[in-house]
């Protein structure tokens, strides 16, 4: 279907479609800082996806999030550890077992 007859051009109708898909807006006062970390999320996100991430996307996933239940031990396996950094950590907890005191009552 051409959009000349009805004058309208193609960004129009993309407009048009996007505005009669919004049914409620409401804005909402966030920090800065918090701005800065959800425009992250997103980021990470568009990556992911492969596909621009819009900040209500970003925040509806969050939300998301939130519904499943992340547990601590849905992080297993995601972060690879090089022999380097084995080493690196058995020597720290090894040298804060010495420093450990306990408390005195």
């Amino acid at each position: 279907m051409s959009l000349e007859p009805l004058g309208l051009k193609v960004y129009d109708y993309y407009f048009l479609y996007l505005v009669n898909g919004v049914t409620e807006v409401k804005t909402v006062k966030i920090s800065k800082r918090t701005y800065n970390e959800l425009c992250k999320i997103a980021g990470e996100l568009q990556i992911g996806l492969g596909r621009p991430v819009s900040l209500e996307e970003a925040m509806a996933h969050l939300i998301g999030l939130r519904g499943r239940g992340v547990k601590i031990t849905d992080l297993a396996g995601s972060w690879t550890v090089t022999e380097e950094e084995l080493v690196e950590i058995k020597a720290s907890l090894s040298e804060a077992w010495k420093k450990w005191r306990l408390p005195e009552l």
